[in-house]
């Protein structure tokens, strides 16, 4: 695709984006798109052998701050990782609500995030403008290709699809736990990040 077309449509989704945002109230009131269950969401068990997979262990890049990471630094946490791309106005939305639940938290230092973007056409410089101008304060990695194959061929190919929202839960253990796809609330994902929490204080 022509950069200079490629552009106008990242800027006109950003622009999109932000309207979005701004028209609806982020929180888990009734103002809320409708395909965002109020229910709490039911994880199902993705990984398909015990142990850390590989990727675990590859370096990613802290688009904002330029620290260089691996899932592997988070053993003993709980780990929200979302696929994303910048032109996606369902992950930008679906942020917001991670944004909240982690608010609604506090915080914790036993949580992180993750958003990977899995868009082979964006790069650190774009990524890093995106997070920057709705203030996510979470890591935001250009998602290698080695990453993405891997969850492509471990999970699932939509994994790769993100409009689709995919996420994936990681516990303390290393387990992977895969989301149902769809806008998440706030309310249903501190629902379902609940009891990965309290095993990490059960310990």
């Amino acid at each position: 695709m022509n950069r200079k077309i490629y552009f106008q449509h990242t800027l006109s989704a950003v622009v999109l984006t932000s309207f979005l945002l701004s028209a609806c109230n982020t929180s888990t009131s009734s103002t809320a798109p409708s395909v965002i269950p109020a229910d709490p969401v039911a994880a199902a068990v993705a990984t398909p052998t015990p142990g850390r997979p590989d990727w675990f262990g590859i370096a990613l890049e802290d688009a904002q701050t330029g620290e260089v990471f691996t899932i592997n630094q988070f053993a003993g946490k709980v780990v929200l990782v979302q696929t994303i791309a910048v032109w996606c106005t369902n992950c930008a939305y679906q942020q917001n609500e991670v944004r909240d639940v982690a608010k609604a938290l506090g915080n914790p230092d036993n949580f992180v995030v993750v958003s990977l973007d899995v868009d082979v056409h964006e790069d650190k410089a774009s990524l890093k403008k995106y997070a920057d101008y709705f203030d996510f304060g979470w890591r935001f990695a250009v998602s290698p290709l080695e990453v993405s194959r891997a969850l492509g061929n471990l999970y699932n190919a939509e994994y790769l699809n993100p409009p689709l929202d995919p996420m994936l839960i990681i516990d303390r253990n290393g387990n992977v736990y895969g989301l149902p796809y769809g806008l998440k609330s706030a309310n249903a994902l501190k629902n379902t990040l609940a009891p990965y929490l309290q095993q990490y204080h059960d310990r």
